[in-house]
């Protein structure tokens, strides 16, 4: 248990002479009831805000001291004491208020949310003193005779300086044991060491890059915002490769020059090596990092930097956002349209939009950035609650890349193949120049399906409705959603034939195999979320490729997001139709999104960028936008197609996913739900129905959708709705307000 300030409780606490105020506390517990009362012992301070220790049935637990009038009607018996309040900071107002919004609007208990704030326990300890070496008082006398080495080690130290053993060896050019030798003739006696900076300070004035016309009005817009120093929202956009992340790295500065903190969203936090690298040029040190890679003494050090206001700058996931920032000056979400802003398990919410409020409550400015902005946020441009700014054009001497799609109908690959005529060519020529070239396919492993020959017996997942991905180079079948893994088995499990399963569609693995074969003198590497699994190996795979050790990039969608690799002049898209498939309301914005994003990687530095799309389609929407080059056109197309329907962004979606182990009792919860579903104007329930994934991780899986007016409040709707219905505790009902998947 963390430190804490304890006081023993006064002998009037049983006399009835004076009752002991009270507190609202917040458990991190995922309680509906919200915060309990407890007693406040004489001479304990705990304002609101304050982590506290309190008794919960058996074991104390740490709470946070809330906002609220306790109960009134509450018998003084049932009402037990806080234990103590620990030495952290207290959560501030803004981070309260922030945690009751999402809570209210995803419609999680108010302490589920609260434990995303709490996600580093061992913050919450103050950090443990560590012991050096100082100059014992009246040790140095005249005439005392030292060697060369020892009193190089003393004239280091000044009066009551204390420093660590291995910084004074290493300042004073001597070993580890000239120090202990010190301290044994007494000369030198231990002392605590003073408290260093968890986070060097990155430098506003650092000199920076030299910026374009149009990229030095923007940037010289987001540094009046947030040197206004209240809720502002822009967007900015560009062209890939406009330079946006410059831009918005000068409201970066200017927010610490105001004395601020700055928080900056990234969707890949772990693969994000050449972001940092140009953090570092623009600041001349590292930002603090936060993601799910850090160890948990990093994460312990990290939170409690935030809360002390000693991390100026944090670059972060999702998660960061619940991080206790005492004086949030500045918001970036950097790709806001990435759907891995999307937190999908626990309490359901979408960063972007959160960010938002964090920003209005912290009353600091917020940039959302992103080459192809999402329909929401396009369109709260438009109508004016978002400022919107926009590059016109690529940064320095590069142009666009010329995009253009190969009909497979018309050229397609040789039977058993997947790179069309075409396609090869065009990297042969590449390759040729000495330039490098990409291959892009968002689908990782070697095939998609495997099946037998013989029966036709497809190799699925048993706990969700998935087929087996074949990984190959691991020699064994995976499933993407649950994560259960199997070898490759010599026997077909329905037939029994032996040797007859064979694998179905092309994945990066099947990708590589066929450029062996087609170019086997270019060096290659594959970049998918199983070969680059975090910060090392993104970095080691970014300077591979920077210092040309690599000839050609085999990848999945995290190619796609931020490198700059300027001798890539080659994007091609071994299928492009991929996304496009299923009743997904955002196929077609997200294949564009994506398909767009990785044909910005082509053509970065002098030489011309060219972009090939393999597709079955090319008279689709979402190809003929990215080969004429007009986005704006397709958004517009895709804004027609959802307004008259209230589709979002101008109406209001709400899932619940009802699961349970037992197939029946999930198809009797959802059938119930439906026969309750609310009949309100301006709303309409869709379903129950079967989830696309109908088995996910052993349960058995049932949508309902909600769809409403933009101007109806859906969580009223719901909470009523779910009221109604009388449901077993093995059914699981999820909320997902406003959701972006419908698997």
């Amino acid at each position: 248990m963390a430190e804490l300030t304890r006081k023993s409780l006064g002998p009037n606490q049983h006399t009835g002479v004076a009752p002991a105020p009270r507190r609202r506390v917040l458990l991190p517990l995922p309680l509906q009831a919200g915060a309990y009362d407890y007693a406040l012992p004489a001479g304990l301070d705990a304002p609101p805000g304050s982590f506290v220790v309190v008794p919960l049935g058996p074991r104390e637990s740490i709470g946070v001291v809330w906002d609220g009038e306790p109960d009134p009607d509450l018998p003084a018996r049932k009402v037990k004491p806080i234990a103590g309040v620990l030495d952290v900071p207290p959560m501030t107002e803004s981070l309260r208020r922030f945690v009751e919004w999402v809570a209210t609007y995803t419609l999680s208990p108010p302490g589920a949310v609260l434990r995303m704030a709490m996600s580093a326990p061992a913050a919450l300890e103050p950090p443990a003193a560590k012991a050096g070496w100082q100059i014992a008082p009246g040790s140095i006398r005249e005439g005392l005779k030292l060697t060369a080495a020892r009193q190089r080690v003393l004239d280091i130290l000044g009066p009551g300086e204390v420093r660590s053993g291995t910084e004074l060896a290493e300042a004073a050019g001597v070993s580890p044991g000239v120090v202990r030798g010190l301290a044994d003739a007494g000369l030198l006696i231990p002392g605590l060491l003073p408290k260093g900076a968890a986070f060097p300070l990155p430098d506003p004035d650092h000199p920076g890059p030299t910026l374009a016309p149009d990229q030095a009005a923007a940037a010289e817009a987001l540094r009046g915002k947030v040197a206004k120093r209240d809720f502002d929202v822009t967007l900015l956009t560009g062209v890939t490769g406009s330079g946006k992340t410059e831009v918005y790295l000068d409201a970066v500065a200017e927010c610490l020059r105001q004395g601020r903190q700055a928080l900056v969203l990234l969707p890949e936090i772990a693969l994000s090596a050449q972001w940092l690298e140009r953090f570092r040029r623009r600041f001349g040190v590292d930002p603090a990092l936060w993601h799910s890679e850090l160890s948990s003494r990093t994460r312990r050090d990290t939170w409690r930097a935030v809360a002390e206001g000693a991390a100026p700058v944090l670059v972060g996931a999702r998660s960061a956002l619940f991080l206790p920032f005492p004086d949030l000056g500045l918001v970036v979400v950097d790709e806001e349209h990435e759907t891995a802003f999307k937190q999908e398990d626990g309490v359901i919410y979408h960063a972007r939009d959160m960010a938002v409020v964090r920003a209005r409550q912290a009353q600091a400015a917020i940039v959302l950035v992103s080459a192809t902005p999402s329909l929401e946020t396009l369109t709260n441009a438009e109508t004016g609650r978002y400022d919107h700014l926009h590059l016109h054009e690529r940064h320095g001497s590069a142009g666009l890349p010329a995009v253009e799609a190969i009909d497979l109908r018309q050229t397609p690959p040789e039977r058993g193949r997947f790179l069309s005529p075409p396609l090869i060519e065009a990297v042969r020529d590449t390759l040729a120049r000495g330039e490098q070239a990409m291959l892009f396919l968002n689908r990782r492993g070697y095939a998609p399906l495997t099946l037998c020959r013989v029966c036709g017996h497809r190799m699925r997942c048993p706990n969700c409705t998935a087929w087996l991905v074949e990984h190959r180079a691991q020699r064994r079948l995976q499933c993407h959603h649950c994560g259960h893994a199997e070898p490759i088995p010599r026997f077909c499990p329905e037939c029994h034939a032996e040797g007859s399963l064979t694998p179905v569609g092309p994945g990066v693995e099947r990708v590589l195999e066929e450029v062996e074969q087609l170019f086997p003198d270019a060096r290659r590497i594959v970049m998918a979320s199983d070969t680059i699994p975090g910060p090392a190996a993104a970095t080691a795979a970014a300077e591979a490729i920077a210092t040309r050790q690599v000839d050609l990039i085999i990848g999945t969608q995290i190619v796609a997001k931020g490198w700059h690799f300027p001798h890539l002049t080659l994007v091609g898209v071994v299928d492009a139709d991929l996304g496009l498939a299923g009743g997904d309301l955002r196929a077609a914005e997200r294949t564009l999104q994506l398909l767009h994003q990785v044909s910005g990687r082509a053509g970065r530095a002098e030489a011309p960028g060219k972009v090939l799309l393999q597709t079955f389609s090319p008279d689709h929407p979402v190809m003929r936008a990215l080969v004429s080059g007009d986005v704006a056109a397709f958004m517009e197309e895709e804004a027609a197609g959802r307004r008259p329907g209230h589709w979002p962004p101008f109406g209001r979606l709400a899932a619940l996913i009802v699961s349970s182990e037992d197939e029946q009792e999930a198809d009797r919860a959802a059938r119930d739900l439906g026969l309750a579903a609310p009949r309100v104007a301006g709303v309409e329930v869709l379903g129950p129905a079967p989830a696309p994934l109908a088995l996910l991780r052993g349960r058995h899986r049932r949508r309902l959708l909600l769809k409403a007016r933009r101007d109806v409040p859906v969580q009223p709707v719901l909470r009523e709705w779910i009221a109604r219905v009388d449901l077993p505790n093995s059914v699981r009902v999820q909320v997902d307000v406003d959701p972006v998947g419908f698997l």
